[in-house]
């Protein structure tokens, strides 16, 4: 049987959903310089419902990129500046008292919107940092005992921070980094996109705003049509084998390398697996995964949930290519 016709995602809805594709590309490009694996990896969070976190050194349009995406879309957008005095309560909301009534008014917080930007999340404390847990992971915060669910349509948090400053920063923990989805490396731009930077700021085309392009109805349906698209048995086996792998380095990778690994990744990854490999599918015009669509992003979904030892960092071994020797061990089906 063909694999094209093993979807039930109809000719009519593939047709939108690559219109839509083309409009967000097109409103990113008109807006950002370059950075194409960036908006590859932003769109497939998108489609798959996904949270991501954003790594690079100062500059580089991380938040013009997360801005770039929710302004292409619309909806309502929160950016939250993280400080080392930002208290649980200044992103979720708190309770205030009302001198007139008597009684404690709920305020909610900047969380509650279609798109959360928490820009350098870093710098945030460990305690203003887990209040995310429960918005990330369950979709709902609890305030003096009740809880307030977020938006139903679509909730995505794009985190940004910067892995070279160390000072007044606090490192995300395993649970927090675990509910993002993605997490993708910023590189600085060639010098033929740093010109055409300079070019797009003389005239003013970086900062100019033009309206949505689509709308937060077009990406709920987007994400549904997503979650259709048709992945084989043998694929979903090739994924579960390869975050098995991580778990047991030391039964498919020599000793030499296998040490390096503490930690290998919990069901999460293999969930992010599934579902990102049918947004790479659907963004490569395809209703079937391929085990190519599962290994693209590899790098993405596993770089923040693998832990490597201190020998790793003392020889200069990289995650990344502990990644790439791990998904290379498992055939591929």
């Amino acid at each position: 049987m063909d694999e094209n016709n093993r979807s039930d995602i109809t000719p009519e809805e593939f047709a939108a959903s690559q219109e839509i594709l083309q409009k967000l590309s097109s409103y990113y490009d008109a807006r950002m310089v370059g950075q194409q694996n960036l908006k590859f990896v932003l769109s497939a969070a998108i489609l798959a419902d996904g949270h991501i976190l954003l790594e690079s050194v100062p500059g580089l349009a991380k938040t013009t990129a997360a801005k770039t995406i929710a302004d292409a879309i619309g909806g309502k957008f929160s950016r939250i500046q993280c400080t080392p005095d930002l208290l649980p309560g200044d992103i979720i909301g708190t309770q205030i008292y009302n001198q007139q009534t008597g009684n404690f008014d709920t305020i909610l917080g900047p969380v509650f919107a279609n798109f959360v930007l928490l820009d350098e999340v870093n710098r945030s404390s460990a305690k203003t940092q887990s209040a995310m847990l429960e918005a990330m992971q369950e979709r709902q915060v609890t305030i003096g005992g009740v809880t307030h669910r977020m938006p139903e349509d679509i909730f995505i948090v794009i985190a940004t921070q910067n892995p070279i400053e160390q000072e007044g920063t606090y490192p995300l923990s395993e649970a927090q980094t675990d509910r993002f989805m993605l997490k993708e490396k910023i590189d600085y731009p060639s010098a033929e996109d740093e010109v055409e930077i300079l070019n797009r700021t003389e005239t003013g085309a970086i900062v100019r705003k033009e309206p949505p392009v689509i709308g937060i109805a077009d990406i709920d349906r987007m994400q549904k049509i997503t979650a259709r698209v048709y992945i084989d048995e043998a694929v979903k086996r090739y994924i579960s084998y390869i975050v098995d792998a991580t778990r047991r380095a030391d039964r498919v990778l020599p000793e030499e390398l296998s040490r390096y690994v503490r930690m290998g990744a919990s069901p999460r990854a293999s969930i992010a697996f599934m579902r990102v490999a049918k947004a790479v599918a659907l963004l490569y015009g395809r209703t079937y995964v391929t085990p190519d669509d599962v290994k693209i992003l590899r790098h993405q979904i596993l770089r923040h949930r693998i832990s490597l030892s201190y020998a790793a960092v003392a020889d200069r071994v990289s995650v990344e290519t502990v990644i790439d020797r791990l998904v290379g061990a498992v055939r591929t089906p």
